[in-house]
């Protein structure tokens, strides 16, 4: 009967295993998206804030272009 016992003890321990992994994994994965949507707030920022300086400056769109696309700047 003791086996019994144990046998049932470790299948409820590894189902409430089970269900707080799974509670676990769904926090996680909420704020993964929060996180993700942070990122993309901050990307959106960054692209407003080169759009204006684009903008406000006297290059022009040929100079701006190629000192973005020089291979010399990164080296």
């Amino acid at each position: 009967m003791a086996r019994l016992g144990k046998m049932i003890s470790l299948e409820e321990q590894i189902k409430k295993q089970e269900e707080t992994v799974l509670k676990v994994k769904e926090k996680y994965d909420s704020e993964m998206m929060k996180l993700k949507d942070l990122y993309a707030k901050r990307n959106e920022e960054k692209k407003k804030e080169l759009l204006k300086a684009v903008e406000n400056s006297t290059k022009t769109y040929e100079e701006i272009m190629a000192f973005i696309c020089s291979e010399d700047e990164i080296n």
